[in-house]
């Protein structure tokens, strides 16, 4: 194995039940029961960096100046219960979350409660597993649920954005715990989100949104526009003129928008024309533009069902989605 030079504090327990409740009471935990980070683990997980160094900078968290390096994503991957093949798309989401675009601090202690969605595209996705089909959300898969619970692991304990410390969410949602999926690419007819925003097609790459808490849409009908039209009231969720918001498309609409021969833009451009209402008797739009609609293809293959993300500060440029590619050589 290869050898890496670990600078993080040494602790010992008698036992693995003496270790979880010195790791709760010191707030290191999001609840749940966590993997022992021994060394040999920390270590087995660093073979899978693709970095030459534990102590290599990821980013700095902006307002209290913490470092967040790969030996301390590698902990709290162990701790989330990560393989080690997991971890480039742990690096590259960590990477796209310290991109001052992203806003990281604000998203993170918010009253409003966002979370982190990390969307995996690419060929990286069937490579580690991670779902995009049946309850994408929902739990049943280890690279979804363990590399989104590693992100919230890293928030808590490497930039101290704890619930009741500086995380001040009023309510906050789900998502906070773990939240990770992969774009069904293999039943999208468009082009992937991630070559959309700017990356190589057959490449992989992380997108990050600061998520809100997500809205379900639910359309039994097969003309497409009759479809989209169902989606109109989530989309105000947020406010208006929202600069980016996600809408997700199941495979069973999207089956009705393919027979329609609909190209992603048309569904774009329809939201932004129809997404209207009336507001001191003037026409206003739920997004600013047609490109402030971020098209989503994934899930299970039975149900009308689709989805509206509003995002943290409604994608402003106070806090903008931010996409890297994933080092897998």
């Amino acid at each position: 194995m290869k050898s890496f030079v670990l600078t993080s504090r040494r602790i010992l327990f008698e036992d693995e039940d003496q270790l979880f409740d010195s790791f709760v009471s010191q707030g290191w935990t999001d609840g749940l029961p966590v993997v022992p980070p021994t060394e040999e683990r920390v270590r087995a997980m660093l073979l899978g960096a693709r970095r030459n160094s534990p102590s290599d900078i990821l980013g700095v968290e902006p307002v209290k100046g913490r470092a967040i390096t790969v030996e301390h994503v590698a902990i709290n991957a162990v701790m989330a219960g990560c393989l080690p093949g997991y971890f480039p798309v742990l690096i590259a989401s960590l990477e796209a979350m310290c991109e001052p675009e992203f806003n990281l601090h604000a998203v993170t202690v918010s009253t409003m409660g966002s979370a982190v969605l990390t969307v995996v595209n690419g060929p990286i996705v069937e490579r580690v597993g991670l779902n995009s089909g049946v309850s994408v959300f929902g739990p049943g898969n280890r690279a979804n649920a363990t590399i989104g619970r590693a992100i919230r692991l890293v928030i808590m304990n490497v930039m101290g954005a704890r619930p009741g410390e500086l995380d001040k969410a009023t309510i906050g949602h789900p998502g906070k715990f773990s939240w990770c999926m992969a774009e069904a690419e293999q039943i999208s007819p468009w082009e992937p989100l991630h070559v959309e925003l700017g990356e190589l097609e057959g490449s992989s790459a992380v997108t990050v949104f600061p998520g809100l808490s997500p809205i379900p849409v639910a359309s039994s009908e097969s003309e497409p526009e009759i479809i989209l039209s169902a989606f109109i009231d989530a989309m105000f969720a947020a406010g208006i003129e929202q600069d980016e918001v996600i809408v997700v498309l199941s495979p069973e609409l999207i089956g009705h928008f393919k027979i329609g021969s609909w190209s992603k833009r048309q569904v774009q451009q329809f939201l932004y024309d129809e997404c209207q209402r009336g507001h001191w008797n003037e026409k206003t739009r739920a997004v600013s533009s047609p490109d402030a609609v971020r098209v989503l293809v994934t899930g299970g293959s039975a149900g009308g069902f689709g989805m509206v993300i509003p995002l943290w500060g409604r994608g402003s440029s106070n806090s903008k989605s931010v996409t890297k590619s994933i080092r897998v050589d």
